[in-house]
């Protein structure tokens, strides 16, 4: 799509600074060439029959697609990654149905194959009572800002150094869930912790019920009695917060913030952000300035 995607953001290194960072000799160690997030991204397609000597990582978060590679073919769905080696022909493109929802970097350097051994089939990354997902955008999203900012040396070195974590925190997965292990003693905890976890989805109440094993009334009759507020009204609020902390903390556009906190229609998200906050975005973002 040459047009690209609405509420799409990428990075693409120019040369010179792929050369600085291929001279530097803490981030030879591991940089990126290019990142970005394709949200919902149809019609995306990329074929590869001259191997590229970068490795590709792809996260998908909502909808699925399809790669192959060393001809075979393979299925991804949400909440699976898996990383393309270097040097090695490839397609990969979404799900003509069903397009995916997609963080994605090309990256390498000294010990990029290390992070990349074993990665080639599509690996979990599902929402669960100690998942951290939120926290793993969180580090992306440092990544990505850094480089959008400035690529002198210092920031070339951070963002190298948070490419080190945020891999590890798909390598070593569980050694990562481990860390912070949370315990959710009542459903409403729980329940709010996996909307935590999936505030870039779209979840419907048969979602929400499903996971906290009850059916869609009795979930939410359990959760209006502890919270005073329907389960998909607490969803969006939580949508909203976090959208009122990307318009204060970042210069995404309004409409790629609406993609990230997992609305399609920015006008609906527009009229949400104003009938929770009494402003629209644009005029909160302004307030905050």
């Amino acid at each position: 799509m040459k047009e690209g995607f609405t509420g799409e953001r990428s990075i693409v290194l120019p040369p010179m600074t792929i050369e600085t960072e291929r001279q530097d000799p803490l981030v030879s160690s591991l940089y990126i060439t290019d990142i970005g997030y394709y949200p919902h991204a149809d019609g995306h397609r990329r074929e590869r029959r001259e191997p590229i000597g970068e490795y590709v990582l792809i996260y998908c978060i909502e909808g699925q697609g399809w790669y192959e590679v060393r001809d075979r073919r393979y299925e991804v769905r949400a909440n699976q990654f898996f990383i393309l080696p270097a040097n090695e022909a490839h397609t990969y493109a979404a799900d003509s149905r069903q397009p995916w929802t997609i963080y994605w970097i090309h990256f390498t350097g000294d010990h990029a194959d290390i992070y990349s051994e074993g990665l080639l089939t599509p690996h979990d990354i599902r929402p669960a009572l100690n998942s951290r997902i939120s926290e793993r955008q969180h580090v992306f999203e440092e990544i990505f800002s850094t480089l959008e900012h400035s690529t002198d040396r210092e920031s070339l070195r951070y963002a190298s150094s948070l490419l080190h974590y945020y891999l590890a925190t798909m390598r070593y997965l569980n050694h990562y869930r481990h860390q912070d292990s949370a315990s959710c003693s009542d459903v409403v905890t729980a329940s709010r912790h996996y909307m935590q976890e999936n505030l870039e989805r779209r979840l419907t109440i048969d979602d929400l019920a499903r996971f906290a094993g009850y059916s869609p009334s009795r979930f939410s009759a359990l959760f209006r009695q502890q919270t005073g507020e329907s389960p998909l009204n607490h969803f969006n609020r939580m949508k909203i917060e976090r959208a009122c902390l990307l318009l204060k903390t970042t210069d995404m556009r309004i409409n790629q913030i609406c993609h990230k906190v997992g609305f399609d229609d920015s006008y609906y998200f527009s009229r949400l952000f104003k009938q929770l906050m009494g402003l629209s975005p644009k005029h909160y973002r302004a307030s905050c300035q």
